[in-house]
């Protein structure tokens, strides 16, 4: 929610598609009215906002260390800055999920979380020590951000400016917790 505060051109665009999907806003919010888990294949930028989102700030910079076998040694994978090597992505501190749509476009998203067919980023493990919930993980979380922004625009406080530095806790967390002015989008259409 943070890189949306920041980038209110991704927000709108983002609000612009779900908008298209689920329809425009009436005079008042009623259950019928959220972004339903049906609809949330039909919006690909937000997929793409969401792998973003992923690739910059990860839950955890570390996974579990793995030992190999032959040489009895510990490996350490530095998550988070996978996500960041320029080697592997373009201006990889700015926030851009168009990167993750197919061929720069609104037609879908084409990239394996998974690792099984590379490895770019891995907020959630990659291969046959993935997380397990990974898939549910990533269903809640379009799932919520989907709702935040088709209920309510997202703008930073005046004269504060979003910090996107973290700091470890039992994940990695904002270092200063986001704040925000959230206005309902009820007859903001």
């Amino acid at each position: 929610m943070a890189n949306l505060v920041k980038n209110p051109s991704i927000q709108e665009k983002l609000y612009r598609e779900i908008a298209s999907v689920v329809g425009e806003k009436q005079s008042k919010l009623t259950y019928e009215e959220a972004v339903k888990e049906e609809d949330l294949q039909k919006i690909p930028y937000l997929k793409a906002v969401i792998l973003e989102g992923l690739r910059r700030n990860p839950p955890g910079h570390f996974v579990l260390p793995h030992t190999a076998a032959e040489e009895d040694t510990a490996i350490n994978f530095m998550v988070g800055e996978m996500g960041l090597d320029p080697n592997v992505w373009e201006d990889p501190m700015e926030f851009r999920p168009e990167r993750f749509l197919v061929e720069g476009s609104d037609k879908g998203v084409d990239f394996d979380i998974t690792g099984s067919k590379e490895i770019k980023m891995m907020p959630f493990g990659a291969g046959r020590r993935i997380c397990p919930a990974f898939a549910l993980a990533m269903l809640h979380l379009e799932y919520f951000v989907a709702n935040l922004i088709w209920h309510f625009q997202w703008n930073p406080v005046e004269g504060d400016d979003v910090d996107l530095s973290e700091k470890q806790e039992f994940a990695t967390v904002m270092k200063n917790p986001l704040r925000a002015r959230i206005y309902s989008r009820v007859n903001s259409v």
